[in-house]
């Protein structure tokens, strides 16, 4: 038996040596794999760590939101404040005010389709869920404003429901809000969509299902994806036939309200019902 070559010839390590060495080895893996410490990321002897800018920026905007209120700060700002908690390591106001100059304005944004948001260079699946939560959490908030105090005494929250669920849509959409005799919402539903200008509405259908619920009087509203909520002559029409088919049935159509980008319109309002 030798200490120093094997049969061959061939050198080789004793055990003790070789245990030394996968030990050693272990230890610079592990190393490699700890996080850094506090002292590992402390800036160079002489030198100071550099902060990103925008850091400083995001909590002025978060402070001026608290101090202020939303009012005090831009479409564009406001979408910072939402994608910052999906992009947490990037300066997001470029991306913020791309997507207004692509879409208009902070609601058209939040409501715009996933798929076109994906086309916007920056904005990641994480983003666009920030914005549909938005999206969702302000449709929940009127619906539910819409029918605690919908005995009508309170119109605007329902114009302002009308808009928040609709006004952005770039499909056209008919829908019925179905109330009780003391005007309270039994039901809101939508009761088709079409294209970009056109939604193919069937009086019979609605005043089937005013019937079914039991309802005793509607308010008829749809969108225009063009943005203006002028009527139409076939809006006027399709109301008038609504109209005569509910009357016969005992419910009255309390109101068509139009919504779009630019506003609402009201037929009873226009003296068009």
């Amino acid at each position: 038996m030798t200490s120093g070559a094997d049969r061959d010839g061939k050198a080789y390590r004793p055990r003790r040596a070789r245990a030394a060495q996968l030990h050693e080895a272990g230890g610079s893996a592990l190393a490699a794999l700890r996080p850094p410490s506090p002292s590992d990321l402390a800036a160079p002897e002489g030198g100071e760590v550099e902060t990103p800018h925008y850091h400083g920026h995001r909590e002025r905007l978060r402070s001026r939101l608290r101090e202020a209120g939303p009012g005090a700060l831009a479409d564009y700002e406001l979408l910072e404040l939402i994608l910052f908690r999906a992009i947490p390591r990037r300066d997001v106001k470029p991306l913020a005010k791309s997507l207004i100059a692509r879409f208009g304005s902070f609601g058209e944004v939040i409501a715009a389709d996933s798929g076109r948001l994906a086309e916007i260079e920056g904005m990641s699946a994480g983003a666009i869920s920030e914005f549909k939560i938005v999206e969702a959490a302000a449709q929940r908030f009127a619906k539910g404003a819409v029918k605690k105090r919908l005995p009508l005494g309170s119109w605007s929250e329902v114009i302002d429901y009308c808009r928040t669920s609709m006004a952005f849509e770039g499909r056209e959409s008919f829908r019925v809000l179905f109330l009780d005799k003391k005007n309270g919402l039994i039901a809101d539903e939508v009761q088709g969509s079409g294209t970009v200008d056109h939604t193919p509405v069937y009086p019979r259908e609605v005043m089937r299902r005013a019937l079914e619920l039991s309802a005793t009087a509607i308010v008829l509203v749809h969108n225009h994806p063009s943005g203006d909520p002028t009527p139409s002559t076939q809006d006027v029409k399709m109301t008038q036939d609504i109209i005569a088919i509910a009357k016969s049935l005992g419910v009255a159509v309390h109101d068509h309200i139009i919504v779009g980008r630019d506003g609402h319109a009201s037929l009873k309002g226009m003296r068009l019902i």
